[in-house]
């Protein structure tokens, strides 16, 4: 691909720009440059947590679960990564996969009953 003036600039302008790009509901750009930022910094976890939900948002969900299984291994307790993976496998057709850790997401976020409450019911609490 060639070069946009987008993927120029800081690493904080380019941290905006995608934000920016995100927020516009542009994912496949926000991806893009949110791809160049993890390159260059792949220890830190927030461009990588807004790459996996740009893929998602795209559809591109084998992305999604590769940069999510990323976010865990380098922070094992971002409860909204563990979310979003749950709901990456589920929307592939994987439910088995993704229960535990959606179970683990609702227990981490103080979500304490284990299982989400059942059509025409609601969560005490």
């Amino acid at each position: 691909m060639d070069e946009t003036y987008y993927e120029f600039g800081t690493p904080a302008e380019r941290w905006d720009r995608a934000q920016m790009f995100f927020e516009a509901k542009e994912y496949l750009t926000a991806a893009r440059i949110l791809g160049g930022l993890v390159g260059e910094a792949p220890e830190q976890v927030a461009p990588r947590l807004l790459l996996a939900r740009a893929y998602y948002h795209s559809a591109r969900l084998t992305k999604a679960e590769a940069e999510l299984r990323e976010v865990l291994k380098r922070d094992p307790v971002e409860d909204y990564a563990l979310l979003m993976l749950g709901r990456t496998l589920e929307r592939q057709g994987r439910p088995a996969e993704a229960a535990p850790h959606l179970r683990m997401a609702r227990a981490m976020s103080g979500d304490f009953d284990l299982e989400p409450p059942g059509p025409g019911m609601t969560a005490v609490g």
